[in-house]
């Protein structure tokens, strides 16, 4: 039996002589480490840590030990969120491989496409981004008309997917493809995977209104594609795809990474909101309902995580189900209202673009807070979350 005692102090020394001095602080624009060599972070310490982490395993501390990962069990890994959030350090590795496609392969993946991608992905060598979304299929995302035609022992991909975040620094693509027209629309899908670098592949980022742009529309024209590749049977992809959503909006994505906050360590501010709010007040009185609204939000943070611990119980229990929509509904409201309450506190000063009127976290923020307004939207509607939880969870008639 583990000795949780010392195991956690052996954690926070290692953590203490091990993280970055600069890898405990709010991650900036550039900095982020997603895994692949087609894009770095602006930071070097960044793969110092990644190192690091991912030599014990801690970028994938759950995931068994034979592929590379941690095999910590659910008390130690709680005990390893607890000690990184104590000297706030960073998520050594994030992106779709750490937190989507790997925890979904574990559990769907042949064999050979466990040894052959898990590694990669927990040792940050490889960049993943998502198929699924088209021109004509986002909600109803079961309407992709992307096809896979058979072709020996290979199938031959057509189409074409939007909202890609990250594919132009991508190294491969998990993609939902048609593989019988003549099926129902769910019963007719396959999930593949291929590389990015395979010939018929064509990327466009797209470009946002607050000058970043992870998003793009990706082209498919008769890529060819193993079968070797295709995870799970044939025409059955619809489950793996629901499984992996279910991995995304649980927040164990989050989790996976060590990150304790998830997307909440991006928009987190330099200085806590209550230190900031002194900043800029007028007169040095703050408006009673603006600090009300302060103290609102930090209990939509406390919700937010206590709702993050129990997604975690559920998959120790059996698998995340429709209760991780509440998970991803809090999630994107919670990031808007953070965004939104920072907006209110700084005023006019978080309308800057760019110039010396203006500070870099300043910037930082005002851009963040263009981008917050597509979040309720991104991996499925708040609108799509609240009808499953009103179905699903409380068993309300349609």
């Amino acid at each position: 039996m583990v000795d949780l005692n010392k195991f956690r102090s052996s954690t926070r020394d290692w953590l203490e002589h091990n993280c970055p001095a600069s890898m405990r602080t709010p991650m900036l624009p550039g900095e982020e480490v997603n895994g692949g060599s087609r894009r770095r972070s602006s930071n070097p310490d960044a793969y110092v840590w990644l190192d690091r982490m991912a030599e014990r395993g801690w970028t994938a501390p759950t995931w068994p030990a034979e592929y590379g990962g941690g095999g910590l069990v659910k008390d130690e890994f709680l005990i390893l969120l607890e000690e990184m959030q104590r000297i706030g350090a960073r998520p050594p590795l994030g992106g779709m491989g750490i937190t989507m496609i790997g925890p979904t392969l574990l559990e769907y993946g042949t064999e050979d496409q466990k040894r052959r991608h898990i590694p990669p992905i927990i040792q940050g060598e490889t960049a993943w981004c998502q198929g699924y979304s088209e021109p004509g299929a986002g909600s109803d995302l079961a309407s992709l008309s992307t096809r896979a035609i058979p072709d020996g022992d290979d199938y031959l991909v057509s189409g074409s997917k939007i909202w890609t975040s990250g594919a132009n620094y991508a190294d491969w693509i998990f993609c939902l493809v048609r593989t019988d027209a003549t099926a129902p629309k769910q019963d007719g899908i396959s999930f593949l995977l291929f590389s990015m670098e395979s010939e018929g592949v064509t990327v466009k980022p797209i470009e946002l209104i607050n000058g970043h742009s992870p998003f793009c529309q990706t082209f498919f024209d008769n890529v060819r594609v193993p079968k070797a590749d295709r995870v799970h049977r044939e025409n059955q992809g619809w489950s793996v795809a629901k499984r992996l959503l279910q991995h995304e909006r649980s927040g164990l994505a989050a989790l996976a990474s060590a990150d304790t906050a998830g997307p909440m360590q991006r928009i987190k501010p330099s200085i806590p909101l209550g230190a900031l709010a002194k900043s800029y007040t007028r007169d040095g009185q703050l408006d009673p309902i603006l600090r009300q609204d302060i103290v609102a939000n930090d209990m939509l943070q406390r919700s937010y995580l206590l709702t993050q611990s129990r997604a975690l119980a559920e998959s120790e229990a059996d698998t995340p189900g429709a209760t991780t929509s509440i998970f991803k509904y809090i999630e994107a409201e919670y990031i808007k209202a953070q965004l939104e309450l920072q907006l209110r506190l700084r005023g006019m000063q978080s309308l800057g673009w760019e110039g010396a009127a203006f500070t870099e976290e300043e910037i930082r923020m005002g851009r963040l807070n263009l981008e917050a307004k597509s979040i309720s939207i991104a991996g499925g509607s708040n609108e799509i979350q609240l009808n499953i939880i009103a179905k699903r969870v409380l068993g309300l008639p349609d």
